[in-house]
């Protein structure tokens, strides 16, 4: 068995935990998706302490794969241990369409990445999150600085093609 470490990093809508779960299956590693750390039932947010710790097990695992971004969730950590780190960086208008599809797939659902109780959304405070919000000028330098820092094992998807020949690779 190889133990490996992904971090899936990248915006709202792109695609991060649907890889993460591809992920996880093709290599039969653990997958922790972010938002089910981050979230109780009918969207309330868990304990910071709490959701550091439930993320700080995960980590002592020998192999996993960890879908989010949650700077507060032992980030810089995270990005040290992985062995990889992909990076989603899909336009915006791509990942609004990736998430109004994803909603309409799933709405009055929960999904499997999503924490119990925590119906599929698309109101209008996630779609400013989605267009603005998560884009901020602070956001965009965050993932500059990651690239920087971790050139040697960062993956950079700009596209759902590249995201499907990533898929393709040997890992």
């Amino acid at each position: 068995m190889i133990f490996v470490k992904i971090a899936v990093v990248g915006y709202s809508g792109a695609g991060k935990s649907t890889l993460a779960a591809a992920l996880g299956e093709r290599l039969a590693l653990p997958v922790l998706h972010l938002d089910t750390v981050q979230f109780l039932p009918g969207w309330r947010e868990r304990d910071r302490e709490e959701a550091r710790e439930m993320v700080r097990a995960f980590l002592e695992r020998p192999g996993w794969v960890i879908d989010g971004n949650y700077t507060g969730f032992l980030y810089g950590r995270r990005m040290e241990e992985a062995d990889r780190i992909i990076f989603l960086d899909l336009p915006r208008r791509v990942c609004f369409y990736q998430a109004w599809r994803r909603y309409r797939a799933n709405r009055g659902r929960v999904r499997e990445s999503m924490a119990p109780g925590c119906e599929e959304k698309f109101d209008a405070e996630f779609i400013l999150w989605l267009l603005w919000g998560g884009r901020t000028g602070k956001k965009r330098e965050g993932y500059r600085r990651l690239r920087e820092r971790f050139p040697h094992k960062m993956t950079v998807c700009r596209s759902r093609k590249e995201i499907a020949a990533l898929l393709c690779e040997k890992l």
